[in-house]
């Protein structure tokens, strides 16, 4: 499998309920269930019903659009939720979800996690299983970022 410095689709299409079925320029195929953010993702709302089908490649690949909507979503992002979403296990999903979310480069990722940035590339693209000491990092590294939130809010 080739690996992408930057995800672009090559094609695209809309499939019964919220669905798509992505195909990468490097081959990768997903298909990628998009119903838990038409209902969370106020942007995307008026994406449900009939309107989802109306999607296309934009940009030469690199986003999804639906026209009409003026809606457009990255191949970048739909690479991620694709890979959280066919993720092998708990702990892989719990990484790949967690660097999704807060947007961390390898380096990022490995900084705040105190690993190398290579083994942060080989649990992101699946070619290593993600250790459950990992998985719980991630965990308390949110828990740690929310308190001074937290605190602010309280004192306030």
């Amino acid at each position: 499998m080739a690996s992408m410095k930057r995800p672009r689709l090559q094609a695209v299409q809309a499939l019964p309920d919220a669905r798509l079925e992505l195909t990468f320029v490097d081959g990768q195929r997903f298909e990628l269930d998009m119903s838990y953010d038409l209902e969370t993702c106020q942007g995307l709302k008026p994406l449900k019903g009939k309107a989802f089908s109306d999607v296309v490649l934009g940009d030469n690949g690199w986003t999804v659009e639906w026209p009409a909507l003026d809606i457009q979503i990255g191949a970048d992002t739909l690479y991620l939720d694709s890979l959280v979403q066919a993720a092998k296990d708990e702990n892989t999903r719990i990484f790949m979800t967690w660097r999704a979310r807060h947007r961390m480069t390898l380096d990022q990722a490995a900084n705040a996690l105190g690993v190398k940035p290579r083994s942060i590339s080989r649990y992101s693209n699946g070619r290593e299983v993600v250790p459950r000491t990992l998985a719980l990092a991630c965990l308390g590294w949110e828990r740690l970022e929310e308190q001074p939130k937290a605190q602010a809010a309280s004192t306030g």
